[in-house]
């Protein structure tokens, strides 16, 4: 997705160090054990909303998070225990809940404005007209991006979109884990195999893009760059995902009262 998930991934990297660190704070520092554990998932779990539960016969999307309290979050799983699989119209619901969700639109015009600044696509020129056909674009790479990797691929080779948190094991396995659902993820039955789905769907619109992007950009080093750095924003992405939970958690955390002293 050519700015498409910079769009969702983009302030994650600028991100990404106070996430590591916090993270790294959060699963060596105060991991629980077994039993408390179990016990801490357990009510995690019983205070899941109606709605939430709801969502396993709906073959919904997950609960309106969002990253860093900003960034549109409809595709993380934090308890696999409460979705069933995505249907067709599923999928393509999460890919227009993160195209048209509120907060696309000034992001796109943040992403744009970065690119007039830097000039990029230089034929576009400067001014109103040259900043109006840098944002047309890239919403056009987000919303294409988008749903070829949330909807249409997905929903082609029967495989879920959504990122499933590991939430639990030291920092280095889940950071591990993260990055490798670049490459692996489930089918519709729970199945792991290939992620077809991110690898072909981020190419495809990197493809699609030599439509209407400027002919000197119409190369295919450049296309393959465009995906790699695709590619590599998912990465950002994942990583965020499986740490944000916790840093969400630890920011809402209220202090408990310091026990009384006999």
């Amino acid at each position: 997705m050519t700015n498409g998930h910079r769009l969702f991934t983009g302030f994650a990297l600028g991100a990404t160090v106070a996430i590591l660190l916090s993270a790294s704070q959060a699963t060596w520092g105060q991991q629980q054990p077994p039993s408390t554990a179990a016990s801490s998932k357990q009510a995690q779990s019983d205070q899941t909303s109606v709605d939430q539960r709801e969502v396993k016969t709906e073959n919904s999307a997950a609960k309106n998070d969002r990253l860093f309290g900003v960034l549109p979050n409809y595709t993380t799983v934090e308890n696999e225990d409460l979705f069933g699989p995505l249907s067709a119209k599923g999928k393509f619901k999460l890919a227009a809940e993160s195209s048209f969700d509120p907060y696309t639109f000034p992001f796109i015009g943040f992403i744009a404005l970065i690119g007039q600044a830097e000039n990029t696509e230089p034929s576009y020129g400067q001014g109103f007209a040259g900043y109006g056909k840098r944002y047309g674009t890239s919403y056009g790479d987000a919303i294409i991006g988008t749903f070829m990797t949330t909807a249409v691929f997905p929903s082609l080779l029967h495989q879920d979109p959504r990122y499933y948190q590991l939430g639990h094991g030291s920092f280095s396995h889940r950071t591990l884990y993260s990055v490798s659902r670049i490459f692996v993820t489930r089918t519709d039955a729970g199945h792991n195999e290939f992620n077809t789905s991110e690898i072909a769907g981020n190419a495809v619109p990197a493809g699609i893009s030599n439509l209407y992007h400027p002919a000197d950009d119409r190369t295919v080093t450049n296309t393959v760059s465009v995906w790699a750095t695709d590619v590599m924003w998912d990465t950002v992405s994942n990583v965020a995902k499986e740490f944000w939970p916790d840093i969400r958690r630890k920011i809402s955390h209220k202090p408990q009262p310091e026990p009384s002293t006999p």
